[in-house]
């Protein structure tokens, strides 16, 4: 099959034919219909993640149809549509049990801890506990963008910071992940002030539905998002992994705001200096969250089939194999509006 193979850190994917997968007994071997591009992918393509063994298959936003599933799996068979988390959890363990399979003490990361979905196939192993159905008529392209910058998310503001309708919410960065809470977070009945530096995105976020935007290079940006919202957000969305729009991000808050870090802090980011006195004064609450359980997609779809998240304004690029390493390179600086998807293998 062919794949597009990191070798080397920040060097261009090599496009290689890579042996078919083999299917786990538990899991199936998906043919790919769409894999997104993703900053957790430049993460590990700079060599920033310290999972990742060279040479390895990236990618972790993806959809497929099942071309084989083994002989353990009960719920899946050949021609299913099918969707992933990017956490593929054990589903017998504790933290599973409980419902909280991100934290899964034995995940299953494919692009990371196995190879992954920048390839024509991919085998999923724990089908049953992981694999979600694709609602009809859903373009591929979208369904992948669900894979982890949607899913993120809906984690992050229903899953955790439990936004309700008519709060602020702030937020920082609008790349695939951030224009997903956007469009989550009108959905949901919140009013949202969008950030960034980039007025194209800015443009995007606003025709998505965003109440405000803030161009962060205009002076302080968490001092405007608290005038513009008559005090501060309810709550306000990290979503590029920096000390600056990490710092932002509490600083914009309201007393009792909830901040979620989404954007993955690594290298030179991997520890930041906060204001923690602004946590003590204000009794700030802090979220981490990376993912979304499996469980969790069914009550997102019945949101999408609502029709008020324009998901396909989320996708600007389709690209093959080969357009995915300049969508990499490109992550260093500043990135056109939406996001890319392989749909080509």
């Amino acid at each position: 099959m062919r794949a597009a193979l990191l070798t080397a850190y920040r060097a261009p994917l090599e496009i290689a034919d890579l042996p078919d997968p083999d299917c786990p007994a538990d899991g199936v071997v998906l043919r790919l219909s769409a894999c997104g591009v993703c900053r957790s992918d430049w993460h590990a393509w700079g060599g920033a993640d310290p999972d990742i063994a060279l040479p390895q298959v990236l990618g972790h936003e993806y959809c497929g149809v099942v071309e084989e599933a083994g002989p353990q799996v009960t719920g899946w068979r050949r021609g299913d549509a099918a969707i992933a988390p990017f956490i593929l959890a054990c589903g017998r363990c504790a933290d599973c049990a409980a419902g909280n399979q991100t934290v899964c003490g034995s995940q299953i990361v494919p692009g990371f801890t196995a190879p992954g979905a920048f390839a024509a196939r991919i085998a999923v192993p724990r089908a049953d506990a992981n694999l979600a159905p694709l609602p009809e008529g859903l373009d591929p392209a979208v369904a992948a963008a669900l894979g982890c910058r949607v899913t993120t998310a809906w984690q992050a503001l229903t899953g955790r910071a439990g936004l309700m309708a008519g709060e602020w919410l702030a937020v920082h960065g609008t790349g695939g992940v951030g224009l997903s809470a956007v469009m989550l977070g009108v959905a949901l009945g919140a009013r949202v002030v969008a950030v960034d530096i980039q007025p194209e995105k800015l443009a995007l976020a606003e025709r998505l539905g965003a109440a405000a935007v803030v161009d962060a290079r205009a002076g302080d940006a968490a001092e405007a998002i608290r005038e513009r919202t008559g005090g501060g957000a309810h709550v306000s969305i990290e979503a590029l992994g920096i000390a600056a729009t990490t710092e932002a991000s509490l600083a914009c808050l309201r007393p009792l705001g909830r901040h979620v870090q989404i954007g993955m802090p690594a290298g030179e980011s991997a520890r930041m200096t906060l204001p923690m006195d602004l946590v003590y004064s204000r009794q700030l609450v802090l979220y981490g969250t990376r993912g979304m359980p499996a469980w969790r997609y069914p009550a997102l779809f019945r949101l999408l089939e609502g029709g008020r998240v324009p998901l396909d304004m989320l996708v600007t690029r389709r690209i093959g194999l080969e357009g995915v390493s300049a969508e990499l390179a490109a992550m260093d600086g500043p990135t056109p509006p939406g996001v890319a998807v392989v749909t080509r293998f």
